[in-house]
């Protein structure tokens, strides 16, 4: 397909998403005449919460108390620090917020038709170590388009009762995100307003993780479902410290499935955070943190060799050092500093063993990085705020393979030899936002400049230098009849450097007091790529149809543009720079690849190119969902969202043998052409029901299920088809389709004694493929199925598994503030059930119809945290 006509089918796209929000506007504008009459004597309130520096609050709680009506009302501003409240009966109240971090504010306010105007309660800072005891979010409706109620927010205090393995916290929510939902680096992961590729510090210093919020808002490249958002905490204007030690052993644990005897594992955590003030703590403060992970645990190997079976439990220790420290300065009225510097070392041994994979077969690695946090928030006017942010930073990781050997590959039987990893790879890199937020009136715009990722990475690749034989079967193996080689040689070392940016643009409107539209545009843009068309339209909108805003009606769509990451670029400038050669011999002689004659070097070398069509993957996303107050601290959403994938990445093999015969390459003098194409298509229908809120008088979280369905016809940029000529069986479920997912999240607290966490997780299976295991089309892999099956179209085993964590908080002092200490129980996996990974669907494995690996069985993990 020509890039004019790529070019025009996204024009297109961006018009359907634009008239669709126009309808929409139009409808409801239309309706709202009709529907939305003003009760007498209510009124509206409206406000901002700021801090100090006249900087907005985003997530800020607001509670509104007193007149008329006994009941508090609860909201949360939006991430222009706004707050709202309708239909607020005539009287004198009390408006109090408060956000963790800062000392609460609270004003007395009077509610009629001579009342003044929006309300502006301005918090000074307190340090983020201050407990607040909040639930997982307001439970009050409200019409900001980031308070979806399909949403989760989880706070410090929820995130301190709910079990979280190895004190993980943020895995432990990111099982309520949509797989389908993901780009092809994965989940998007941004961290203080940025994109980031890991937290930096530890979970005593996370302050609050939202997923699905504003799910389609024009400041972030993935929808809401595909994102988490992490805010860390600062520092204190008094001194306040946390240690927490956390400790499992395989004594407390019960057996593998697959392991013959419980082998001896051990993993402790030690973790401390120190904030305070400096100099007085007037206009400056810090926060330190430390974070020591010690991992002694075993792999189990469950393999087939010609010998026999091959079981047994491979040690792969680990250890992970994390500092960081933080410094905050206020300069004036109108401007907030902070300075943060994040530091890690990590090693591993015995990478990649466990399952078919021998323990010769693993691997060593090591890493250290380094980054500095510079974040400048200025008050430029008094309803205009810029938000600065710069990371850089730099990273050194090495990886070296246990032996030299040639790496084995038996197909679904066992992987044995050297692991041929050997890489050292060197990246310098910085990230960039700088945003603006102008709020008057009913709007509040936000725009601004994102650089995601500026990178420049040094590898020097001396990975399968030793080469790697692959086997069809046992059978084979023992014939000494490989049916590939795979090899490189030459010179490892590459430099390259991969830019992507984007500008965005997004006004929140207050249409009417029951209608808001969120409307936004978002430009994407990464080298590589010779497309530039790549402007994402997204709008939004709520509306509630009757007086009160007990039931709101949400609605939703926009464009999301996908990336590549950085390998297969790595990828395609090595071959265009010609220094490092890869090879690719079928039916080679074994050992000896090359017995018959001539070198390596003389064989046909393998490339990497980018289609000629190339252009940004894109998805397109619609919903629509209605939510309900059922009591005062419960709410009811039930959502509909569609996607449509459209010029998804896949990889294919150009030089492949041609049918009928499949017998020699197109081109001799070259082995395999790997062109990456933009060629792919998905769909995908999700409903989405989430009860959350304060659901019985103990129970405070949420209940989540998700009825949904995708099907692709490719599984990503790496993914080859099966035939490189005819795809016709490639349209299928998708890797990550699950049709049913049922997950509980919250805390019982049925009194003083303790606090029951739980995190209940239901899944059904995925798909996975059926393949004859042999290489049928003689293009160098086993992907090849029985005539007439499509891929995945077996389907895996489901899973079930409770967590539980108890906790009992004992105060060594008087008052909130007091030293306190907490000791805590996690049990995961409590009914040990064993929830095997997806079976082999090789026909020529001796494994066929099996599974050779599951999740862990039950494990229990004891905590101490000590507070002051």
């Amino acid at each position: 397909m020509s890039t004019s006509r790529r070019a025009a089918r996204k024009n297109c796209s961006s018009s359907i998403v634009i008239r669709l929000a126009a309808v929409i506007a139009i409808a409801l504008a239309v309706a709202v005449p009709a529907t939305a009459q003003v009760p007498a004597r209510r009124f509206p309130v409206i406000g901002t919460v700021q801090d100090q520096t006249g900087g907005m609050l985003p997530g800020a709680e607001v509670t509104l108390t007193g007149g008329p009506d006994a009941a508090p009302l609860v909201t949360k501003t939006t991430n222009a620090g706004l707050f709202r409240f309708d239909d607020v009966p005539a009287g004198a109240y009390d408006l109090r917020a408060h956000f963790e971090g800062f000392n609460p504010a609270a004003v007395r306010v009077r509610v009629g038709p001579r009342a003044p105007g929006r309300q502006k309660l301005v918090l000074e800072i307190a340090g983020l170590n201050q407990e607040v005891t909040v639930g997982t979010q307001s439970a009050t409706l409200t019409l900001d388009p980031s308070q979806n109620r399909d949403g989760v927010t989880v706070d410090r205090k929820m995130l301190a009762d709910i079990p979280a393995f190895d004190r993980d916290v943020v895995a432990a929510v990111a099982a309520l995100l949509d797989p389908g939902a993901a780009g092809t680096g994965g989940t998007t992961l941004v961290v203080d307003g940025m994109e980031g590729r890991k937290v930096g510090v530890p979970a005593s210093a996370i302050q609050q993780i939202k997923i699905n919020q504003d799910p389609y808002s024009a400041e972030y490249a993935r929808p809401g479902q595909g994102r988490i958002e992490v805010i860390t905490k600062a520092g204190s204007e008094a001194y306040h410290g946390e240690v927490n030690v956390t400790f499992r052993d395989a004594r407390l644990n019960a057996r593998n499935a697959f392991a013959e005897t419980r082998p001896p594992e051990q993993r402790r955590i030690f973790e401390g955070v120190l904030s305070g003030p400096i100099r007085g703590g007037r206009t400056m403060s810090f926060m330190l943190s430390v974070n020591r992970e010690e991992t002694d645990q075993q792999a189990i190997v469950y393999a087939e060799a010609p010998s026999g079976p091959v079981r047994g439990a491979v040690p792969t220790p680990q250890r992970n050092l994390e500092l960081s420290a933080t410094i905050n300065r206020q300069q004036g009225r109108s401007n907030m500093i902070s300075l943060r510097a994040n530091y890690q070392d990590e090693s591993a041994q015995n990478e990649g063993v466990g399952g078919t994979t021998l323990a010769e077969a693993g691997s060593n690695s090591s890493q250290r990085e380094l980054e500095l946090i510079y974040s400048h928030r200025t008050m430029i006017t008094g309803r205009l705020v810029n938000q600065f942010r710069l990371r850089v930073g730099g990273s050194h990781q090495t990886t070296s393979s246990l032996n030299a050997l040639p790496s084995i590959v038996v197909q679904d039987a066992f992987t044995g030899g050297g692991a041929q990893a050997n890489l050292l790879e060197e990246e310098r890199r910085f990230t960039l936002n700088d945003t603006l937020a102008w709020s008057k009136g009913r709007h509040a715009v936000k725009g601004g400049l994102a650089i995601p990722d500026w990178n420049r990475r040094r590898y020097d690749d001396r990975s399968n230098f030793g080469g790697t034989f692959a086997f069809e079967s046992l059978a084979d193996y023992g014939a000494f009849r490989p049916f590939r080689y795979t090899a490189q040689s030459g010179d490892g070392t590459l430099a390259l450097t991969q830019k992507m940016v984007a500008v965005f643009l997004q006004d929140d409107v207050a249409v009417r007091r029951n209608l808001s539209v969120a409307v936004g545009l978002r430009y994407d843009w990464q080298n590589f790529f010779g497309d530039a068309n790549n402007v994402a339209p997204r709008a939004s909108f709520a509306w509630t149809p009757g007086a009160g805003a007990g039931t709101i009606l949400r609605g939703g769509a926009g464009i999301f543009y996908d990336r590549t990451g950085i390998r297969p670029m790595s990828d395609v400038v090595r071959s265009r720079e010609g220094r490092l050669f890869r090879y690719v011999i079928l039916n080679p002689v074994y050992p000896d690849p090359v017995a018959s004659g001539g070198t390596l070097e003389d064989q046909p070398t393998s490339l990497v190119q980018l289609a000629p069509s190339l252009s940004f993957p894109y998805s397109i996303q619609f919903g629509l969902g209605v939510e309900r107050q059922l009591a005062k601290a419960t709410t009811l959403a039930i959502n509909y969202t569609g996607a449509r994938g459209v010029d998804l990445f896949r990889s294919r093999d150009i030089n492949a043998p041609p049918p009928p015969t499949y017998v020699a390459r197109l081109d001799l003098t070259h082995g395999v052409i790997r062109e990456i194409a933009s060629d792919g298509r998905q769909w995908s229908h999700a409903l989405q029901l989430t009860l959350r809120g304060k659901l019985t008088r103990y129970f405070n979280g949420s209940v989540q299920y998700v009825l949904s369905h995708t099907r692709n016809d490719t599984a990503g940029i790496g993914s080859f088809p099966a035939n490189n000529y005819d795809l016709t069986g490639e349209w299928s479920r998708a890797d990550v389709d699950q049709r049913h997912r049922f997950d509980v999240v919250g805390s019982l607290k049925p009194g003083r004694w303790f606090t029951l966490g739980v995190n209940l997780s239901l899944r059904s299976g995925r798909p996975y493929s059926l393949t004859t295991g042999r290489d049928d089309f003689n293009n160098g892999t086993t992907k090849a199925r029985p005539a007439g099956v499509p891929r995945n179209s077996l389907e895996g085993p489901g899973s079930a598994r409770l967590d539980l964590r108890w906790s009992h908080e004992i105060e060594l002092g008087r008052g909130e503030d007091g030293p306190k200490v907490t000791v805590g129980v996690d049990a995961f996996n409590v009914l040990n059930r064993v929830n095997y990974s997806p079976y082999v669907g090789n026909m020529s494995s001796p494994f066929f119809g099996q599974p050779v690996s599951a999740q862990a069985p039950r494990r229990l993990q004891l905590s101490l945290r000590m507070e002051f």
